[in-house]
């Protein structure tokens, strides 16, 4: 399942790290928020290196559906409800700024970007419009309700973000990432203070910035109970429509549909990773229902973490690990939410306060709604009487047949049919 992406794009390849390191910065993770946090600290003067267990750009930046938006959702009534005005006002203006600094480096990088309005649609619930129309007035952001859509359905409406971005996010990654020094093939098995230790050898480090999509340090923090994944699948489509903008249905299992070169990439069919959903089958529906006439160039599926309340997980690990940060919990808006937590992480390792700390900050209240789900989750898996397991904290796998994988519904892991870890937190493959 080769992402459209991967297809149409040529990366720089790294050799692994052989033998020991020392840098003054290490991050574990070779995508979007990684290589993005190595090129700003780079520019600052700060010696850095980047370890990935795979290839760059492999996990989740080059499955995304790449759109770099303010618009995350329905959120914003939600963010003033739970945090208030100023919260809420600061998220929308920490992902303006990330999407105005992807404009900036983007007339320097060939990487198909263009500027496209963003929709966030309601098949049937015009109040939760109105109700974010009225929280996004109070915070200042620039929305419109917009009755009519270019979609083959209809719906009650949509918010509307004017001037928001696509690209091609491998391109961008390959053009961020050549001068950069990085070692693909590195898997990064365990931290302790001042080293991270790899497949390969040990890397002595003052601080250690983990973008691992799911956080690799499982005894810090309580990230088990605080992030679950989400699956979601994208089909690329030749003679379909131009859409005109970015467009996302409201709730997390409805359709999305943007347009790359001559292809609609439409998305959908999302669940929660090792539970059952829609999958392909939502969207071979929807291309026979609604564009019969297009034919299927391409598939792929992403995997998205979580957090409990809307906001992504960025800055110090827990408080028992010093020199230890995190990056995490992007809630399937990682383009934008990298470069946000790429921004905050560079000034937290320089030692430079942030107005952005408080908002991401991993140690907030865990008490929402969502932890009894992942904690229900996490106990039923445990007591669930079968094998395969998770190598990650022993809960039992269920087997995807639709992806062909074994597959973690309380954090997420996934696994070959033969035991390949396909995707963490686990750091090893599963005997099968």
């Amino acid at each position: 399942m080769e992402s459209i992406w991967m297809r149409t794009s040529r990366l720089p390849q790294f050799q692994p790290l052989e033998g020991g390191l020392r840098t003054d910065v290490l991050i574990v993770g070779g995508g979007m928020t990684g290589l993005l946090c190595a090129w700003l600290l780079r520019r600052e003067g700060v010696d850095c290196a980047v370890v990935e267990a795979g290839r760059i750009g492999g996990g989740t930046t080059g499955h995304t559906t790449a759109k770099i938006t303010s618009q995350h959702g329905l959120l914003y009534h939600r963010l003033l409800r739970t945090f208030g005005s100023e919260t809420a006002r600061l998220y929308w203006q920490t992902q303006e700024a990330a999407l105005a600094r992807y404009r900036a480096l983007c007339q320097k990088i060939d990487c198909h970007f263009q500027e496209r309005d963003n929709y966030v649609y309601s098949l049937d619930d015009p109040a939760e419009l109105d109700k974010e129309l009225e929280a996004l007035e109070r915070i200042g952001a620039p929305a419109r309700l917009v009755r009519e859509l270019p979609l083959p359905f209809s719906t009650a409406g949509a918010v509307c973000f004017p001037n928001q971005g696509q690209f091609h996010p491998l391109q961008f990654l390959s053009a961020l990432a050549k001068d950069l020094p990085v070692y693909e093939h590195t898997r990064a098995l365990a931290w302790s203070p001042g080293r991270v230790l790899t497949e390969h050898g040990t890397v002595r480090t003052e601080k250690t910035i983990i973008a691992t999509h799911f956080p690799m340090v499982t005894n810090h923090g309580a990230y088990f109970l605080k992030l679950y994944q989400h699956r979601s699948y994208v089909l690329a489509l030749e003679n379909a429509p131009d859409v005109g903008g970015m467009y996302a249905d409201a709730s997390k299992t409805g359709l999305s549909f943007r347009n790359w070169d001559n292809l609609l990439l439409l998305g959908g069919g999302g669940h929660r990773t090792g539970k059952k959903g829609g999958g392909w089958q939502v969207l071979e529906g929807a291309v026979r229902r609604y564009y019969p006439q297009a034919a299927e160039v391409a598939r792929w599926a992403a995997q998205d973490c979580m957090s409990l309340d809307g906001v992504p997980y960025v800055g110090v690990y827990s408080r028992r690990t010093p020199g230890l940060y995190i990056s995490s919990g992007f809630n399937k808006w990682g383009m934008t939410g990298a470069m946000a937590a790429a921004e905050l992480l560079t000034d937290l390792a320089l030692n430079r306060d942030s107005p952005c700390r408080r908002l991401f900050d991993p140690s907030r209240t865990i008490l929402r709604a969502q932890l009894a789900v992942n904690g229900a989750e996490a106990v039923i898996s445990l007591l669930t009487p079968t094998v395969p397991r998770c190598p990650h904290m022993g809960c039992a796998l269920h087997y995807n047949a639709q992806e062909h994988s074994w597959d973690c519904p309380c954090h997420g892991s996934r696994f070959t049919e033969a035991g390949r870890v396909l995707d963490g937190p686990s750091n090893e493959d599963k005997p099968m």
